[in-house]
């Protein structure tokens, strides 16, 4: 008889049978397997059912761990979608935008989600998690799946399935509810023992744990601004007709993407229009600070901003706050013994201070210049004096905070958070993450100009987010205006340099599972010819070719 070996974290080997599931040796992967969500199988995320046919190692995913963060959201979503089905067939969720540790929902017909419905939302719900009901994986043919779609009246679902046709379908189900798979899931309800739903706007949002803290909730901190700029979005994406990765398929079938792209395009630099008026109305900025996450496209958008304050009768003048750098060896150091060059500490902010007292005290002032290969920091930078129509921009991942310029008046200020806030969903239950499509931009743009491969960028991504979360996301408040820097036809583009990038990262690298994941998300949009992007658009920082110089 056949037979595989398994090689299990403990350096120790286990020889089964083709077939044998994970959770039928979890206990050889873990003492505590309550907290094992899925598996690691060769760097692949799967579910604890995944039937094993070749020789692999496996690690545990646990709760205390992205990875397993990402499969209880999934889950969850998954059985509340269950559950309002249970309740009425007829009532269709449609998920909308992360807030906080939550996604906010709404019913796709667009009426408002009623006190009482929500109620007896979370009593099914319980009553699914109690009786820890299993959740199968199985795979149907195509007409199979488009049948099963169409009864449960998933037309977004179904509608992806008309430019994505593979001779068969794996879908999720529980109870009576089915859906199309898109990535591993728990195996059994029973695991969701953290969560709640809270009214909110026009429908609820769904809470759940941080992957750092699994067994509780966070405090709910709203961002009302964000929120409003989301339902911003949502609205124009309504209003054109575009609001999910088939309708986006269907725009590039039908030959109308140049237009689209000219429209969205065209959206975005009026909301940067916008924003200049606003400035222009607050009579007394002097200073415009711009922040907001990795490769949320701050320098393009910061150029952008200053030709719509010229077209006002303004004169901009830029400063870089990675000229304010202390220097190496002044510079803290992280838990990790390595410069910490994202703290607030990094920077000379006595100096920053000075400077712009100075600058709007009519001062000439020398702008200091950090040189990046010797780490060392001198005043030897060129000068600089203010006009009467003039304006500084400065750009960091500090602006947001008021730590940075204690010595600048509030009137004085404009402080623009950006963020790509794609309001695009892949369907009616499965939304395009934030992060996601910041870090397809990053991947490429490290490729582009820095000879960087996926791997890597992938590899430091944790780090990187943990640096937004301590100094960025704090400060989304404190914001006067928020750009959404997203382009929704990017990914179509964007797609084209990433693909060959993530499918170069093997299975023997611990980032492949990352890869499959990303992999399987592009697949689901369309390529579009990076030549149709303008040479003026944000997108150009990422893929190269702008007519800004950076």
């Amino acid at each position: 008889m056949n037979r595989i070996t398994i090689s299990l974290p403990n350096g120790k080997t286990l020889e089964t049978a083709p077939g044998t599931r994970a959770i039928d040796f979890i206990d050889a992967l873990t003492d505590d397997p309550s907290s094992v969500y899925a598996i690691r199988m060769s760097n692949k995320i799967s579910s604890l059912n995944k039937a094993l046919n070749s020789d692999c190692s496996v690690e545990p995913v646990v709760a205390k761990s992205k990875d397993g963060a990402e499969v209880y959201r999934r889950t969850l979503c998954f059985v509340m979608e269950a559950a309002m089905h249970e309740i009425d067939p007829n009532y269709h969720l449609m998920i909308g935008h992360s807030l906080g540790y939550g996604y906010y929902y709404t019913l796709a017909d667009g009426n408002g989600i009623h006190p009482p419905l929500i109620e007896k939302l979370k009593v099914k719900m319980a009553e699914l998690i109690a009786k820890n009901l299993p959740i199968n994986t199985y795979a149907v043919c195509y007409e199979q799946a488009i049948d099963i779609l169409e009864k449960q009246g998933l037309t977004d679902t179904r509608n992806l399935l008309r430019y994505k046709c593979p001779p068969a379908v794996h879908m999720n189900t529980l109870g009576d509810f089915t859906e199309m798979y898109f990535a591993p899931m728990l195996v059994s309800t029973g695991y969701l023992k953290t969560w709640e739903i809270i009214k909110y706007g026009n429908g609820f949002l769904l809470r759940f744990p941080t992957s750092q803290d699994p067994d509780h909730l966070p405090e709910f901190h709203d961002i009302p601004q964000l929120f409003n700029t989301y339902e911003r979005y949502k609205k124009w994406g309504k209003q054109i007709g575009v609001t999910t990765a088939a309708s986006l398929n269907e725009i590039v079938a039908k030959r109308k993407i140049n237009d689209f792209i000219l429209i969205s395009e065209t959206f975005q630099q009026k909301c940067i229009a916008d924003i200049a008026q606003q400035i222009h109305d607050r009579k007394k900025v002097k200073l415009v600070l711009i922040a907001g996450p990795s490769s949320s496209g701050k320098t393009t958008s910061a150029k952008k901003l200053a030709l719509e304050l010229q077209a006002i009768g303004y004169t901009p003048k830029i400063i870089s706050l990675d000229s304010y750098y202390i220097g190496r060896d002044k510079t803290p150091l992280d838990e990790d013994g390595k410069p910490n060059y994202e703290c607030l500490e990094a920077l000379n902010v006595q100096l920053i201070n000075e400077n712009l007292v100075d600058l709007f005290d009519g001062k000439e002032i020398t702008l200091p210049e950090y040189d990046f290969k010797t780490g060392v920091s001198t005043i030897t930078g060129p000068k600089l004096k203010l006009g009467d129509n003039d304006i500084l921009i400065m750009e960091g991942i500090h602006g947001l905070n008021d730590k940075l310029t204690p010595s600048v008046k509030a009137a004085n200020k404009f402080k623009l958070y950006l963020s790509p806030l794609t309001q695009l969903n892949f369907n009616e239950h499965n939304r395009i993450s934030t992060s996601d499509n910041r870090l397809i931009r990053r991947i490429v743009r490290d490729s582009q100009f820095r000879g960087k491969p996926a791997a890597g960028t992938i590899a430091m991504w944790d780090s990187v987010q943990k640096g937004e979360k301590l100094y960025i996301f704090p400060f989304q408040n404190n914001a006067d205006a928020i750009l959404n820097t997203a382009l929704d036809y990017e990914l179509s583009v964007l797609k084209i340099f990433a693909e060959p990038l993530l499918k170069m990262i093997t299975p023997m690298e611990k980032e492949y599972s990352e890869a499959c994941r990303l992999l399987r998300f592009l697949n689901v949009f369309p390529t579009v010819d990076p030549t149709e992007v303008p040479e003026r658009s944000i997108l150009r920082e990422f893929i190269g070719h702008s007519k800004f110089k950076y």
